[in-house]
């Protein structure tokens, strides 16, 4: 069997292609995903501007993007499963609603992060 020329580039250049062409089908697709985009692009000034140090700014900021990182699992997780058949059964339901689960916690870890450290710094500002 022939050996694929497959340099580390090229091989980076080929996942950078398949993560583009997955973030861009999920803003296409995907409102929610579409929605913490937005939501990403306009806290991220907001976490800099009231973010007192660059670790709270990374924690703001880190908080959203761990919020489209589990959304983009899920939203993978959802397409293995419908892949898997139109027909009801009780394990596809319950791998959605953990996947679902998994973007609720998401939700309230950047709440809570957003919560403790942007909020008493935005009524200290107003």
């Amino acid at each position: 069997m022939a050996k694929r020329d497959d340099s580390s580039i090229r091989r980076l250049a080929r996942a950078l292609d398949y993560s583009w062409n997955g973030l861009w089908w999920a803003v296409r697709n995907e409102t929610s995903f579409r929605q913490e985009v937005i939501a990403l692009a306009g806290f991220v000034p907001v976490a800099l501007w009231l973010g007192e140090s660059h670790v709270e700014q990374v924690l703001l900021i880190g908080s959203l993007l761990l919020l489209l990182i589990v959304e983009l699992l899920n939203s993978g997780l959802e397409a293995a499963v419908d892949r898997a058949g139109e027909e009801f059964h009780h394990l596809a339901g319950r791998a959605k609603d953990l996947g679902s689960a998994a973007v609720l916690l998401a939700i309230i870890h950047t709440c809570l992060i957003w919560g403790f450290l942007a909020l008493p710094e935005l009524l200290e500002r107003i």
